[in-house]
């Protein structure tokens, strides 16, 4: 196996080598999808609690979001192709327990197992992306293929969930799995190299433990608040995030093999790369919060008619990786980053029109607009974090590019979900009709399916009024939305042009870029 360094050139070997890392790409990105669809076979069979669902559905999650870097660490010190197949092998196994669980603890557990052998999949993917690529063109070109693989399973996994779910029962959601993890352990030693920072650097468990504690307290945090508005415990579990926070990082100034090296952040490109992936992932989670909710809510189009606008969204999502591809080799970061922000925005601005009487075409123009401009973004970004990274911190650097993803993509649920909340709840209460029951009121307020239900049963012309006052409250809530993403990836067009103003073409070398980055 041809090891890359350097400005090496990569071979037929390396980009096959590529093709086998898009496996557990694919499979990350189709697995939140696929389980959503099972939920409801899977809520009959088992019959979980409101709040065994609750974790059945989230642990995961919370898991690798609180476990990325630390496994990007180890990933760094025992090789990372070591763990990517120890954590694939983990994962079929998992994938196994849980097609077989008998009871909601069972598959909860089963889970868990999965979001921590999830956890070493994708920063051990991104380190051996960099190691194989050693030429900046061709590394910025891989990447970008790495995120058009994320796009394209997250088309892909609707489609094969429903085809699954429609022919086999609940536990198929798991098992398509673990014939994919399966290959991954028998081509991965054939074709994949080994590689590792220092081999004598030691984890130090108590930075991990830490960093989980600082992540996933926020995590749920974020996500409780999302769900059941604001509250003591959700306040405090981010307090105590934050406080972790602080905790870990002061450790990590102390230590000479820190987990993660925070001088990098002295780097604008990083800094900069690091913020912008986040706000990425909180602009594409507000766009999908709303845009099937309103498809089939307020539009009227069935589960798979609005399945079907959403693709578009997808596909362009993988068109606008291969732009990235396309402009490494001829332009700086800072305008592949401007420019897809500039895109989403565009997209944003489109959303921001949608009114009761909208067709899916606008939710439609808006998704490809999005999908183009938050991919060839997240690609740009991607990149840019792991070439300011040394080699040796490759792992902990895609770790670094997933947390991120993981806490731009809570903190969108939780704060677009309170704007939607807050005006959609005034809105209706404002125009809802005169004379409706305390309890019918208190439902309609809840969400728009709950107002469509009270309304449903009110008689006429009451319940058309009611109806169309939710519908109306729904679609403001989604416009305040996207305008808060539009004003956000706006602002981080401007700190991209001028963090990353210098930043070098292809390699992104430039002063306070890789070439200049600092390290341990």
């Amino acid at each position: 196996m041809t090891v890359t360094s350097g400005n090496t050139r990569a071979g037929r070997r390396e980009w096959s080598a590529l093709a086998v890392l898009l496996l557990p790409v694919l499979l990350v990105s189709m697995d939140v999808s696929v389980l959503y669809l099972a939920l409801p076979a899977l809520s009959a069979a088992l019959a979980p609690s409101a709040t065994e669902l609750m974790w059945i559905t989230d642990i995961y999650s919370f898991l690798l979001a609180g476990l990325l870097i630390t496994m990007g660490a180890l990933g760094d010190r025992i090789g990372r192709r070591r763990l990517l197949l120890v954590g694939a092998g983990a994962f079929g196994l998992a994938s196994v327990l849980a097609a077989a669980s008998v009871n909601p603890p069972m598959l909860i557990a089963a889970r868990a197992l999965l979001g921590a052998a999830g956890a070493t999949l994708m920063p051990a993917t991104l380190a051996l992306v960099r190691h194989l690529f050693g030429d900046a063109r061709q590394r910025s070109t891989a990447i970008a293929i790495v995120t058009g693989g994320f796009a394209a399973g997250a088309a892909l996994g609707p489609l094969l969930g429903g085809a699954l779910l429609q022919h086999f029962w609940w536990g198929a959601a798991f098992l398509v799995n673990v014939p994919v993890m399966a290959v991954l352990v028998v081509l991965g030693p054939l074709l994949l190299p080994e590689s590792r920072g220092s081999a004598h650097a030691r984890v130090d468990l108590l930075s991990a433990a830490l960093s989980l504690g600082a992540v996933l307290p926020v995590v749920y945090g974020i996500k409780v608040l999302a769900t059941h508005g604001l509250g003591g415990p959700p306040v405090l579990a981010i307090g105590i995030g934050v406080v972790l926070g602080g905790v870990f990082a002061r450790r990590q100034r102390r230590l000479t093999e820190p987990l993660i090296d925070l001088a990098l952040f002295t780097a604008p490109a990083f800094s900069a790369a690091v913020g912008t992936n986040l706000l990425a992932a909180f602009g594409m989670v507000g766009s999908a919060l709303f845009t099937g909710q309103h498809l089939q809510l307020v539009t009227g189009m069935s589960p798979l008619a609005a399945g079907l606008c959403l693709l578009p969204g997808a596909a362009s999502a993988v068109a606008g990786a291969w732009v990235v591809a396309a402009l490494a080799s001829r332009t700086r970061p800072a305008v592949v980053v401007c420019a897809g922000l500039a895109a989403a925005a565009a997209g944003f601005a489109v959303l921001a029109r949608l009114t009761v009487d909208s067709g899916g075409w606008l939710i439609v123009s808006g998704g490809v607009l999005l999908g183009i401009g938050l991919a060839t973004t997240l690609a740009t970004t991607a990149d840019l974090i792991i070439a300011t990274a040394p080699v040796e911190r490759a792992g902990a650097a895609g770790g670094l590019i997933e947390t991120s993803e993981k806490l731009g993509a809570a903190c969108g649920a939780a704060i677009l979900g309170a704007v939607h909340a807050a005006i959609y709840r005034a809105d209706l209460t404002a125009a809802a009709p005169a004379g409706l029951a305390q309890a019918d009121t208190a439902a309609a307020r809840a969400t728009l399916a709950a107002a469509l239900d009270v309304a449903a049963r009110l008689p006429e012309p009451v319940g058309a009024a009611l109806r169309a006052a939710a519908q109306q409250a729904f679609v403001a809530g989604v416009r305040a939305a996207m305008l808060t993403c539009l004003a956000l990836v706006v602002a981080a067009a401007v700190a991209a042009a001028v963090l990353l103003g210098r930043t070098g073409r292809a390699t992104g070398t430039g002063p306070g870029t890789p070439a200049d980055a600092p390290a341990s």
